[in-house]
């Protein structure tokens, strides 16, 4: 049985599974790359990047910020997972870099009526200065192997572009 709310996904799967080609593809990262990004619905990581399933270890947040649980991911990922360099991908048009905590707030109250304002949305100030602190972040975590490069990137979402930035 098939839950109406996932019909249409499920019924996806199932089109998916009839294709599926990605048996035994190894878990390690063949490109040696890991990628840090937000979750906008806008960004093909791997498209992006000329990229195929199996290049890279994609993780995906609100605003491509470098928290806790990816510095983690982070460690496993360049440790055990084939991970040599790490990208942090923040992109234009980013509803975390343009909104304020006030408005958030008020916008899930306002469609739910539960209050999040104990909650850290993690917005930001300067898309530019956000992205080198989360870059650093890396740079200064102690549990990668010493050396790995970090870049920090801007993906512009009207024209594929990306550009270095840190």
């Amino acid at each position: 049985m098939q839950p109406e709310e996932f019909a249409d996904v499920l019924a996806g799967n199932d089109d998916y599974a009839a294709r599926f080609a990605l048996a035994g593809l190894e878990p390690v990262a063949a490109r040696g790359l890991a990628v840090v990004t937000c979750m906008d619905s806008r960004i093909e990581p791997l498209d992006m990047l000329g990229l195929k399933p199996g290049d890279a270890k994609i993780m995906r947040n609100a605003g491509a910020r470098v928290t806790t649980d990816v510095l983690r991911t982070l460690a496993l990922a360049t440790h055990l997972l084939g991970v040599t360099r790490i990208m942090v991908v923040a992109h234009t048009k980013c509803k975390m870099a343009s909104a304020t905590s006030d408005e958030v707030v008020a916008a899930i109250e306002q469609s739910s009526g539960i209050d999040v304002r104990s909650l850290d949305f993690q917005l930001i100030r300067d898309q530019k200065a956000t992205l080198a602190e989360d870059v650093q972040k890396i740079r200064s975590w102690p549990f990668l192997p010493p050396g790995v490069p970090v870049g920090g990137f801007l993906y512009d979402v009207d024209t594929g572009r990306l550009t270095q930035l840190a």
